[in-house]
């Protein structure tokens, strides 16, 4: 696959010896949307305002669409589009006006199909004569979002995209960033909703206390370091786990016993479970299995 941003031995140390990030090597491909994840803190926005030409690198080396950025800050900047965490609009301005003049700050020439089309796709078309400070939170979030896509970038950075914004409106955003990939833009999603990254991704990068500690494509990563639960569910409560079922990974929730085992291997003690139980003549009514989620993956990483 061909990369569109490249970051090699990346580093940000401050003033005070605080060190952001340490040694970071990365490659996001063309056309694919890649979830950077990790704690409050962990460095996601300071990679990625050093990526946009908003912070300096402390050392490392970043290309874009092919151009170092800092020898070629107005090439690389033009090819992205971003959205940052903080909102910051002309509270009197409209928000036609706004997306306008965004897009001519890029020298792109005058497009009002596109900007519409942009607009109506962020459900904002009906209030583009309305001045911003009419406009609620999640409207204002949109409106960030309208912005960065104003000069047709080639790549997408959304910085906690859909934080304040309600679940049905997310869904409609996380629509249009699917149709974004489809289009051919890359997109780089930091989000506190795992659950984003899981439904859209399809790449994770994990990042701790400045440190990329892994990059895995979802499926892979899921499988690789997600176990499985399966639950029990008893026909008569057990007070406590017998002892001679402790020696199982197993947790008891009320009239439910939950298993947790790698699937992947091949003596994984479903078997052996099940012909204890029996032995034990504890019966069953049900049993169901279930993946473990990116949620319980990431907080496992970031625990460890």
């Amino acid at each position: 696959m061909k990369s569109i941003i490249s970051v090699s031995h990346l580093n940000k140390k401050y003033e005070n010896g605080f060190q952001a990030l340490k040694n970071i090597n990365l490659e996001i491909y063309q056309s694919e949307i890649f979830a950077l994840l990790g704690p409050n803190g962990a460095g996601k926005t300071t990679m990625i305002n050093i990526i946009c030409g908003i912070s300096k690198a402390t050392s490392g080396k970043i290309m874009v669409g092919g151009y170092d950025i800092v020898d070629n800050y107005r090439q690389t900047r033009s090819l992205i589009g971003l959205v940052p965490q903080e909102l910051t609009t002309d509270a009197f301005e409209s928000v036609w006006n706004t997306v306008n003049f965004s897009r001519g700050l890029f020298d792109k020439p005058p497009n009002s199909s596109y900007l519409e089309k942009t607009l109506k796709d962020l459900s904002l078309w009906d209030k583009r004569n309305h001045r911003l400070m009419t406009l609620s939170g999640g409207m204002k979030r949109r409106l960030m979002i309208a912005k960065a896509l104003s000069h047709q970038p080639r790549i997408l950075f959304l910085d906690e995209p859909t934080a304040g914004v309600d679940v049905g409106l997310r869904k409609d955003m996380w629509a249009l960033v699917r149709g974004m990939k489809d289009s051919g833009v890359t997109i780089i999603l930091t989000t506190h909703y795992i659950e984003e990254a899981e439904e859209m991704a399809d790449r994770v990068g994990v990042i701790n206390h400045g440190e990329l500690i892994l990059t895995e494509n979802k499926a892979t990563l899921m499988n690789k370091l997600g176990t499985k639960n399966m639950t029990i569910e008893l026909k008569d409560p057990l007070q406590e786990i017998p002892q001679h079922l402790e020696k199982y990974d197993l947790k008891l929730i009320g009239s439910k016993l939950i298993f947790s085992y790698d699937s992947k291997k091949e003596e994984n003690g479903v078997s052996a479970l099940m012909e204890d139980l029996s032995r034990a003549n504890i019966k069953y009514s049900d049993l169901n299995t279930k993946q473990s989620s990116l949620e319980e993956i990431f907080v496992k990483l970031v625990n460890s």
